[in-house]
């Protein structure tokens, strides 16, 4: 175990109201070891690292100056939150951090009441700070009473619509809340757009610096000794585009910029705000994500999301592997195909690392678009991009494609458009749990008309697939692929183009069928062979297609063996729906066929490992080696793993 700082100062505090009782200095001095803190746990755990650095100041100064949980503090991302979470009687338990039965990585309801909203995904804060605004004057939750209302919003979250219709709304209701736009410069990639730009005015235009602070924002919330100097300054500066302009005219009164790790700005600015303010208020803090550890600080990515590292040298701690990543597989058959092809472009909202288009931007720069966190214009861009004539493909997690679902429907599905949907991180997802896994992408596709679905076996299939749907022109098209590193096994030169809504056989047996679709393929095998060993041995094939399904090769696993079991890693509704759906229009069920679909639970799976949360989902090899003897009625008279 890594050597513990020393932290005399933080050590005094077990709850935010402990904070009350410091000066400013011994204030600055729990910042200051909180950030070394946060290092230290973080190094242990991996994690999401340079978000919280770069607010430790800011999470100290709001504990210290409203009075949390009575106040609600909503954090977007949440991913900010660490520093939160030792200050809110977690330290204790940091050292859990995305571990199984551990601290989550965000926000959670249940984990404490100093999280009263979850917000793994971005740019929900003001909606529901303004919500629990509304609440407080409705007379809602007496215990604790509702007090004040504070969202702190990543400058990479505002690139979204869903924070503009909250800014709107919260002017025009004129409720006392309070917005602290936390701009850190970048949010997970360098960020991208008018709002970026915008905000890089602010705080770059020359030497009316310190006269905007004062002179934007509610001039009657300052001091009464500085009020009349910042009117003059305001008049002096009404001509400029400068300053708080866009959110004054969504209703907002704007203070700032102001330096987001100086206590001595952050402090006095809180306390007078808290005190005075009517209506909703903005503070525009700058920040540095991962403020003040030298090796987030020289990443590309701030050390945004980090394995265990050695706390001397930020050196990361990853285990070695002989295959390549799913996501690497992407963007390099990608690119691969886009040098065939001048039609293919790619897309992608904030995350191009991520969905590894940074490769493809560094080959096609033209023909490559980062729109900031904003799925729903991601996918209609697409749309209009297939509608114009191009491939564009988009490039999403699947727990983020969530967000874009209305449009995928109206813009894409029902037009019957030519969008490629990439689609990363499906299945369990390990560390980030629930809230990022990608659990529901096959049937909110699937029930889809004119949709094509496919999900990606090993990494092979991967490249197979990304060539069928650049190649696809009937309709939109979209493949699932994990997170994490494929199955080691060999890579063909260019992918083929399969043909669409067929299957292949893997091992042929007798009795029973198993029928895989997607990465769930390689457990299946150990399954199978581990039943051979009892003397069963089933069938086992790759259904490649949730649709259309090959209803050749399910009609014929159906009656060619005793019993068929579907396995996916999706909720119920998805592939195993839609093979039970074929099953009995078809009548197959009245000749007797055992059917079982292997699912995820209906549960949210909390984080663990990859392998653990599959083991709680029962989904893994000897999962499905039991329900194989189970469904021929076959006694576990002995377990293969101890």
């Amino acid at each position: 175990m890594a050597d513990r700082p020393e932290t005399p100062t933080l050590d005094r505090i077990h709850q935010p109201s402990d904070l009350k009782a410091l000066s400013d200095t011994d204030l600055r001095r729990v910042a200051d070891e909180l950030r070394t803190e946060t290092i230290a746990a973080v190094s242990e755990t991996g994690g999401h690292l340079g978000a919280g650095l770069g607010v430790v100041e800011l999470t100290v100064a709001l504990h210290a100056v409203f009075d949390t949980p009575r106040d609600r503090l909503i954090w977007d991302v949440s991913h900010q939150c660490y520093p939160h979470k030792i200050l809110t009687g977690r330290r204790d338990r940091i050292r859990t951090l995305r571990q199984k039965d551990g601290l989550s990585g965000f926000t959670k309801r249940s984990e404490s009441p100093y999280d009263p909203f979850g917000a793994a995904h971005s740019s929900t804060s003001i909606s529901a700070a303004l919500g629990f605004s509304m609440a407080r004057e409705l007379g809602g939750a007496p215990d604790p009473a509702l007090g004040d209302a504070i969202a702190v919003i990543g400058d990479g979250a505002m690139s979204a619509g869903m924070a503009y219709e909250a800014l709107n709304n919260a002017g025009h209701l004129g409720k006392r809340l309070f917005v602290i736009l936390n701009d850190n410069e970048m949010s997970i990639a360098p960020p991208v757009g008018a709002m970026s730009a915008y905000l890089t005015r602010l705080y770059t235009e020359g030497p009316f610096q310190e006269l905007k602070a004062a002179a934007k924002g509610a001039v009657s919330l300052l001091p009464p000794p500085f009020q009349e100097g910042a009117r003059r300054a305001k008049e002096m500066l009404k001509s400029l585009t400068v300053g708080g302009t866009l959110f004054e005219e969504l209703g907002f009164s704007y203070i700032g910029p102001i330096d987001g790790h100086d206590m001595e700005q952050l402090l006095p600015i809180l306390r007078t705000v808290k005190a005075r303010a009517t209506g909703p208020i903005l503070i525009h803090a700058i920040t540095r994500k991962g403020k003040g550890y030298a090796p987030a600080e020289r990443a590309a990515d701030k050390g945004h999301g980090v394995s265990k590292f050695d706390m001397v040298t930020g050196e990361q701690k990853k285990a070695p592997s002989n295959a390549p990543s799913y996501t690497s597989v992407f963007a390099e058959t990608l690119i691969q195909e886009a040098e065939h092809d001048a039609r293919i472009v790619a897309v992608t909202a904030a995350m191009p690392d991520g969905t590894g288009l940074d490769k493809f931007a560094q080959s096609f720069p033209r023909r490559c678009f980062d729109v900031g966190i904003a799925e729903q214009h991601a996918v209609t861009f697409c749309a209009g991009m297939a509608a114009g004539g191009m491939k564009p493909f988009a490039a999403l997690y699947s727990t983020f494609l969530q967000r874009g679902y209305d449009q995928v429907v109206h813009d894409v599905a029902i037009q019957r458009l030519p969008v490629r949907f990439a689609i990363d991180r499906a299945g369990l997802v390990g560390a980030d749990g629930a809230t990022h896994a990608g659990s529901y992408d096959i049937a909110f596709l699937a029930n889809l008309p004119g949709f094509t679905v496919m999900a990606a076996a090993d990494e092979a299939e991967l490249k197979h697939m990304v060539a069928t749907a650049a190649a696809h022109d009937d309709g939109p098209i979209a493949f699932r692929f994990p997170r994490g590193e494929g199955v080691g096994v060999e890579m063909p030169d260019r992918g083929e183009v399969l043909e669409i809504g067929k299957g292949r056989i893997v091992r042929q047996g007798s009795r029973v069928a198993l029928l895989s679709f997607g990465a769930r393929l390689k457990e299946v095998t150990e399954a199978a062979e581990a039943l051979a060993a009892r003397g069963i041995s089933p069938t086992v094939a790759d259904a490649r297609f949730a649709k259309p399904l090959d209803r050749e090769l399910i009609l014929s696993l159906a009656r060619d063996h005793e019993a068929l079991i579907t396995i996916e890693e999706g909720a119920i509704g998805g592939f195993g729906s839609h093979v039970a759906q074929l099953l009995a229009e078809e009548g197959v069920f009245d000749n007797g066929l055992a059917y079982r679909s292997m699912v995820l639970p209906d549960t949210f799976i909390d984080q663990a490992s990859p392998r653990g949360m599959y083991d709680a989902a029962g989904m893994n090899a000897e999962h499905i080696e039991a329900k194989v003897l189970d469904v021929l009625g076959i006694a576990a008279l002995s377990s293969r793993r101890a």
